[in-house]
């Protein structure tokens, strides 16, 4: 690897680490200088590396990232107040939440908690439990006519499975990060294997986790984050374009699955409508794939996999 890509992996790295530390401290005032000294560069030169590397600036991303998480709280916690989630969301008062949700939305926090939420997926089309077709922030799509009823509509898209909720331990990872379309992952996982294997990281019992920071029917594809991931015992130097980060232990909602690679979308709408009926709710961390199998060595090219979403009690 030559320097220039090096250098790069490093650039990267750093942002990664800048992005991981907004995401965990949303209630908490940032500016310039605090993101820059993360990455190790100076607040000028930060601001411009950062801007280059992600597509927006510093300040536009924590902006982002804080309205779309408040978004995603207002569709999971029908019962908070609006206030509580803009506090949580790092907003100093409800009113210029309101005013910057609005803004971004196009829609008031009371209407936009009113729309039907987007479920389930189907042919690049997102649609609300009873089978209406909605777009990311619920406005209906006007060129969908859609003549299925609810009934049939499920029976199309969810597979019959066994889901439980159950107690998940704590997961280290060291990881690569993706963002963009789901179907491009691999070569983050490429990237990170690369990185893992002469290291004596990659075992045959190794074990990989896709994790996801972002909810695709709120964020743009190409600007969700997810984490290919490797499961790794105690402590590991990383460097590069590598990170590592750890999955809290908790109880998840754990659905079990072997799929081909185009019925992924299909496996997360059964988590989906089984969540809507469940007597749970999202709980506030990252949902994760968990890989119990190599599919190239599957008989018939299936991943077995655990879809886990975090849940708490309505």
């Amino acid at each position: 690897m030559d320097s220039k890509e090096l250098s790069k992996q490093a650039y990267i790295a750093r942002i990664n680490r800048v992005m991981d530390y907004i995401g965990h401290h949303l209630s908490q005032q940032m500016n310039l200088t605090t993101m820059a000294e993360i990455a190790s560069f100076s607040p000028y030169h930060f601001h411009r590396i950062f801007s280059y590397i992600v597509g927006e600036t510093p300040n536009d991303f924590v902006l982002r990232i804080r309205l779309e998480k408040s978004a995603q709280l207002l569709y999971d916690n029908p019962k908070t107040l609006v206030g509580d989630i803009a506090f949580q969301c790092g907003f100093t008062n409800a009113s210029s939440f309101s005013r910057a949700f609005k803004s971004h939305f196009g829609l008031t926090t009371k209407a936009f908690r009113e729309q039907e939420k987007a479920i389930f997926i189907k042919d690049g089309i997102r649609y609300s439990k009873n089978g209406k077709a909605v777009s990311k922030i619920g406005k209906h799509f006007q060129s969908v006519n859609n003549q299925l009823c609810s009934v049939e509509f499920k029976q199309l898209i969810i597979m019959d499975t066994t889901i439980e909720v159950k107690q998940m331990p704590e997961l280290k990872l060291i990881y690569c990060r993706h963002m963009g379309p789901f179907n491009e992952i691999g070569q983050a996982y490429e990237k990170l294997f690369r990185w893992a294997g002469p290291r004596g990281l990659v075992t045959p019992e190794s074990k990989t986790v896709t994790v996801y920071h972002d909810d695709p029917s709120i964020t743009s594809i190409e600007k969700v984050r997810q984490d290919a991931s490797l499961i790794v015992k105690g402590e590991v130097k990383v460097e590069g374009e590598i990170g590592k980060s750890t999955v809290p232990a908790g109880k998840y909602a754990v659905g079990h699955f072997e799929i081909k690679e185009t019925e992924f979308e299909q496996a997360w709408n059964t988590m989906c409508s089984w969540l809507t009926e469940s007597g749970y709710q999202p709980a506030d961390s990252p949902t994760y794939e968990y890989y119990h199998n190599d599919y190239n060595e599957h008989l018939e090219h299936k991943f077995i996999v655990d879809i886990c979403i975090p849940v708490k009690s309505l």
